[in-house]
């Protein structure tokens, strides 16, 4: 199933929307804790009433239009073996590696959905089970009157550098060898720019000058925006925080380490800052 036609940014063929899920036709996707269900064609499948005899689903969503088309995505309550003969399970983050952005851009937000779906079945406040508020994406609860919206985690990134220098760091998480640029969550009552000056002092300890706004990303795992900064080294010495850095060093830009795949927020803030310092083209925008 091909997701994309022609070579523009614009998912023109893709359109967000709330669908009652009584319509007939259009296509599932089948989701369990950030893995899809695949056949050989790809994630979605034919909406032909086989969804109405799958075991074990929590919710169904209708999440917008793939060339006019309803979009519907199930959440099961266990990734089942074979929900479906002539599939297999795959990871939401392998459709970003593999660069398959019209893929990852609609999964994304199936994710979110499908996850949001999943935490949001009873009321937090009485227990009493949600019900779907009609022509919006939200739950209600009948007893409380309570409005339960899709969940969304703002958070920064920023690539710290000093000159022909990046500032690149190691999570106990990342694959062995990898180094990333810095990044963590927003508080309550905290401001963007005051959040990246918080995370850089708590993760290396160091000072950082002339923030610069690049991009942002939604971060599907499970409910994260990620705002990407670029700022200048403002002095002090690398201490990593322990339990959250494992390493933290200067990398010159001819002796980089294992960087984030190509298609992710801090990979593009990398690759952004070599092109401008080398003179070549800028890369594409994350998806």
């Amino acid at each position: 199933m091909k997701f994309w036609e022609g070579e523009g940014e614009v998912m023109t063929d893709w359109q967000v929307a709330v669908i009652d899920e009584s319509q007939t036709g259009g296509w599932f996707v089948l989701h369990c804790r950030q893995q899809f269900f695949c056949s050989a064609h790809g994630p979605l499948w034919r909406r032909d009433g086989r969804e109405r005899q799958l075991e074990g689903v929590l919710s169904e969503q209708g999440i917008g239009y793939w060339q006019g088309e309803p979009v519907f995505v199930l959440e099961l309550s266990e990734a089942l073996a074979a929900p479906l003969p002539g599939g297999y399970w795959k990871g939401l983050r392998q459709f970003l590696v593999e660069g398959d952005r019209p893929a990852f851009r609609l999964l994304g937000y199936a994710a979110q959905i499908a996850t949001w779906a999943r935490q949001h079945r009873f009321c937090g406040g009485c227990g009493v089970a949600l019900q779907p508020l009609a022509g919006q994406r939200a739950m209600a609860c009948p007893a409380c009157h309570v409005h339960f919206y899709p969940r969304l985690s703002p958070s920064i990134i920023v690539l710290v550098t000093r000159g022909d220098h990046l500032l690149l760091a190691r999570s106990p998480r990342f694959a062995n060898g990898m180094y990333s640029t810095l990044a963590g969550f927003v508080e309550p009552g905290e401001s963007i720019e005051a959040c990246v000056h918080r995370e850089v002092a708590e993760e290396v300890a160091v000072r950082v000058e002339n923030l610069r706004y690049v991009t942002s990303q939604s971060w599907p795992f499970p409910h994260s925006l990620m705002l990407g900064f670029h700022a200048d080294y403002a002095g002090g010495e690398i201490v990593p925080q322990p339990e959250e850095i494992v390493d933290a060093r200067w990398f010159a830009l001819d002796q980089l380490p294992l960087l984030p795949p190509p298609g992710s927020i801090s990979r593009y803030l990398i690759d952004l800052y070599l092109a401008h310092r080398q003179g070549h083209a800028e890369p594409p925008l994350p998806p």
